[in-house]
C-alpha cells in the first residue's frame, strides 16, 4: 500500500515501513524509525502534510512501494500533496531517524545513507528543511501534528522534544 487514508479526520495515522500517508488538520501522523527516515512535507497555510517511512536510500530498479526508497518517496510525496490541493510552493520538510542501530561501519550504515539521500532529494526539489534530527544509535518514535506543523520526537529513556 502506498497511501493511507482515513474516514475519521481526528484519528491518528500510523505510517509503517515503506508507506506514505497524507494528513490534514486535525490529524496526526506517527511512525517508529530506527535506521529508517520519517520525513514530512508540510504546507503551513493548507495545514496539510505527507509523511513517508523510508527504509532504503535507493531503489536501484528494485520493486517496492514508492515510500520504501528515498529516491522515489520524495517525488511521490509531492504528487500526493498536489492531489490533496497543497501547492509545492510553501512546503517545508522535517525529518528524523537514520540511526546506526547496529553500531557498525561500512555497508551497514543504512541510516546515514538514508539521511544523505533524503537531504539531497529535498535540496533538488527546492524544499527547505525546517527541522531534522538524524543519526545517533537509538530509534525514535515520531509524531507529526498537521494542525501546528510540530514534529514530536522521543527516544527511549529521554524526554520528548519538538522540531
Amino acid at each position: 500500500m502506498t497511501t493511507l487514508t482515513t474516514s475519521n479526520p481526528v484519528k491518528d495515522i500510523v505510517v509503517d515501513m515503506g508507506q506514505i500517508a497524507v494528513g490534514q488538520s486535525p490529524q496526526r501522523m506517527k511512525a517508529i524509525v530506527g535506521s529508517c527516515i520519517g520525513v514530512v512535507l508540510y504546507h503551513r497555510v493548507r495545514k496539510t502534510g505527507v509523511m513517508a517511512h523510508i527504509v532504503l536510500p535507493d531503489s536501484a530498479g528494485r520493486d517496492g512501494t514508492p515510500g520504501k526508497f528515498a529516491d522515489t518517496a520524495i517525488p511521490n510525496m509531492l504528487d500526493l500533496l498536489r492531489a490533496a490541493g497543497a501547492p509545492v510552493h510553501g512546503l517545508v520538510a522535517k525529518l528524523a531517524g537514520g540511526a546506526n542501530m547496529f553500531r557498525s561501519t561500512g555497508a551497514l550504515l543504512i541510516g546515514n545513507a538514508n539521511a544523505e539521500v533524503v537531504a539531497k532529494a529535498l535540496q533538488n526539489a527546492g524544499i527547505p528543511v525546517a527541522g531534522a534530527e538524524v543519526g545517533g544509535t537509538h530509534g525514535r518514535r515520531i509524531e507529526f501534528d498537521c494542525t501546528n506543523g510540530q514534529m514530536t520526537i522521543q527516544c527511549a529513556g529521554q524526554p520528548a522534544h519538538s522540531l
